[in-house]
């Protein structure tokens, strides 16, 4: 068990697709002697990077699913993170730093700030992580660390400061200098294992000096005594170091150190400042939820890292592998022993302990306990991404985990009767594993239908279900998630009567329908003098809801509703909790399309980048997808075009975009909003809903 919880790092490591995360992570593994060989994401050894150990992943040379390890630095216990770069895997990143104290966000030299690097931005700050930035492939022709700072500071508005200068850039790059100690790093042996320490070329003297006292402008803020030091210019490396730590604790400024991954420079460096500046767990304010007080609004607590207090743990992660079901834990109080029982709060279910491991990528390390600000596996035990343990004595619930919406759907079917099984295992699976994976039956065609995150995501695991299960699963095209919602307030007064005989059922309410600001449903209870009685309030609330599942417009899900009961009338005998349903059910199909029903879409952030001479092709491309055109920035010779359009639109887009450029653009999407749908697109899908549903009926 870690014994000092100063010299411990919880860390994920996040960025835009293809900024070289992994092959940081497979850096980082080899200079702190967790691997003794370096494989690359696409190397032609075909043994891939150590954390992508899914078959599909070194397929693919992407990170599918976010994966765990833990290193020893310079004393300093490590865990690791590395997670998707790509926007259909974003609930790996936001389980992961939802457990996290620190992250380094890692940004292409040459890119600098893309559109997913701006959505990992917007999952630390939910989430209150502390960050340093990388920027990496300074090896890579057109690299600017400055020009990635500044960026970092318009696009993300982060308080940005270099605390390294690249020594040469390009295929000149050769080290870095650190400004804080004003000393020059060389990375030298045929992996740059070796860090040899230097004085700074005489040709940057200049830019160092610069660059240290606007660093240390911007961190005295933070720190009165260096403020002093600073006016008498007697700042040490040991106070500037100790206002850094600060600043960035309390979420305020961002280190911005270089390099290049794949040309071993700058590593070490970086996992020096993961040491120096990031946060221990004590460092970090951790919330709970104390399950004793109010149910609806339970008080929130703080959650002290304390290996003496009652255990409470979050399981943020589920794996199925060939042993049971590995689970993901981070301990946030007390400690965790091999054979004890602890209790799931969900339904607090007693389970036992039975193994407890440290995770190395896919491979495991067999431990007795575990201590508060640690993060290990457990096996065989069965619960839900999400879940709070503790050991019994306390009733908490950890805070949760953001869970986005899934926005597109895939009907699938198997070929063959005897592979059903196998079908049915391997989505129960992967709906407990991810979130954003969904599974319904729909109930008019009785087809099994999977919602995601975007096309990327189903395919993953359409491929998962043939490899893994041997399922021989095929699939109709895809289909946008649209949703229904109103646009004006109703009023409804509604009787369901029926007799037939013997008692009967009747059930009377009235009220209102209105469009809700935000969220999804919401029920208020206005009934006075017992109009309808206490216990069937709830009937008429779970009548409506059941109504939300299927609009009337295309049978999408309606959203966007306040249920509003103010009348009714209820009867002796015939008055009960399935009349009151009905009763609900029948009102809620009369006033709704009183209430204005429309069509939303979703609408996704779309973001292009491409060589500057194919911008007006980029802009053609998108504006014909019914885009909105949000913002184009135009550096040296690329062009970035960010716009809103619908997903509906989007499908084919990559062929449409590389025969516009050549080839040369790429684009990334990821879902912004949902979004009404214009009269004549929504009178289109509705015309296609009736005939669907005629050509069911024959």
């Amino acid at each position: 068990m870690i014994s000092e919880l100063a010299k411990v790092r919880n860390i994920g490591i996040s960025a835009h697709i293809d900024s070289g995360k992994t092959t940081l992570t497979e850096r980082i593994l080899f200079y702190t002697d967790r691997i003794h060989a370096i494989h690359e994401v696409r190397g032609k050894d075909g043994v891939g990077a150590k954390m992508d150990s899914m078959e599909l992943e070194r397929e693919r040379g992407i990170t599918i699913q976010s994966a765990a390890t833990h290193t020893e630095w310079k004393g300093f216990h490590v865990n690791i993170i590395d997670t998707p770069g790509h926007v259909d895997f974003t609930i790996e990143v936001e389980r992961a730093l939802r457990v996290l104290d620190g992250a380094i966000l890692v940004l292409c030299g040459v890119a600098g700030v893309q559109s997913q690097s701006i959505t990992v931005d917007r999952q630390m700050r939910r989430y209150g992580v502390p960050r340093v930035a990388f920027v990496n492939k300074l090896d890579r022709q057109g690299a600017n660390p400055v020009r990635v700072r500044d960026q970092l500071r318009e696009k993300l508005r982060l308080n940005a400061h270099m605390v390294q200068l690249p020594i040469g850039l390009e295929d000149q790059l050769s080290g870095v200098v650190d400004l804080v100690d004003r000393k020059a790093y060389y990375f030298d042996g045929d992996n740059g294992e070796v860090v040899r320490e230097a004085e700074i070329p005489a040709e940057m003297v200049d830019d160092v000096n610069a660059y240290r006292e606007e660093l240390i402008d911007a961190v005295s803020m933070f720190d009165e005594a260096l403020m002093e030091a600073a006016l008498e210019d007697k700042a040490t490396p040991e106070q500037i170091h100790a206002a850094i730590r600060k600043a960035t604790i309390a979420n305020e400024f961002v280190a911005v150190f270089c390099g290049s991954a794949y040309k071993n420079k700058g590593v070490q460096r970086l996992l020096d400042g993961v040491n120096a500046y990031l946060p221990a767990p004590d460092e970090v304010e951790n919330l709970g939820y104390d399950l004793t007080t109010d149910e609806e609004n339970p008080e929130q607590i703080v959650v002290e890292p304390d290996p003496s207090k009652p255990f409470i743990g979050l399981a943020f992660k589920l794996e199925e592998g060939r042993y049971g079901q590995l689970t993901y834990i981070r301990v946030y109080q007390g400690t965790l022993r091999k054979g004890e029982f602890i209790y799931n709060m969900r339904g607090n279910q007693k389970v036992k302990v039975g193994r407890l491991v440290r995770m190395h990528s896919n491979e495991m390390e067999d431990i007795d306990e575990s201590g508060a600000g640690d993060i290990v596996a457990l096996f065989g035990v069965d619960c839900h991404s999400g879940d709070t343990f503790t050991d019994g004595s306390v009733q908490v619930s950890m805070t949760n985990i953001h869970v986005p919406d899934a926005v597109i759907d895939i009907a699938i079917t198997t070929t063959e009767a005897k592979h059903t099984q196998n079908l049915s295992k391997a989505l129960a699976r992967f709906s407990k594993e991810d979130p954003t994976f969904r599974v319904r039956t729909d109930p008019e065609t009785n087809e099994t239908v999977i919602s995601g995150m975007g096309e990327l995501h189903l395919d993953v695991y359409l491929e998962r279900m043939r490899r893994e299960y041997k399922v021989p699963v095929e699939s109709s095209p895809p289909r946008v998630a649209y949703r229904e919602t109103i646009t004006q307030a109703a009023d409804f007064d509604y009787t369901h009567k029926k007799q037939t005989g013997g008692s009967g059922q009747f059930g009377r309410i009235g009220g209102t329908m209105e469009p809700l600001e935000e969220g999804h449903y919401e029920f208020v209870d206005q009934i006075v003098g017992g109009a309808i009685p206490r216990e069937f309030i709830p009937s008429c609330d779970k009548g409506f809801q059941q109504m939300m599942d299927k609009g009337q417009l295309i049978g999408a899900p309606v959203t966007g509703v306040k249920m509003t009961i103010n009348d009714g009338k209820s009867h002796a005998v015939d008055s009960s909790d399935m009349a009151f349903q009905q009763a609900a059910r029948g009102a809620f199909r009369e006033v709704y399309r009183r209430a204005g029903p429309v069509i939303l879409e979703p609408i996704m952030k779309v973001s292009v980048e491409g060589p500057a001479e194919f911008h007006g092709p980029i802009v053609s491309t998108i504006m014909g997808r019914r885009g909105v055109i949000i913002g184009s920035t135009d550096e040296d010779a690329f062009t970035q075009v960010d716009a809103e359009v619908p997903l509906a639109e989007m499908f084919g887009y990559s062929t449409a975009l590389r025969s516009a450029t050549q080839g040369k653009a790429e684009y990334t999407m990821e879902f912004e909003k949902y979004g009404r749908v214009p009269e004549s697109v929504s009178q289109e899908l509705i015309e296609a809903h009736q005939k669907e549903l005629e050509e069911k009926r024959k």
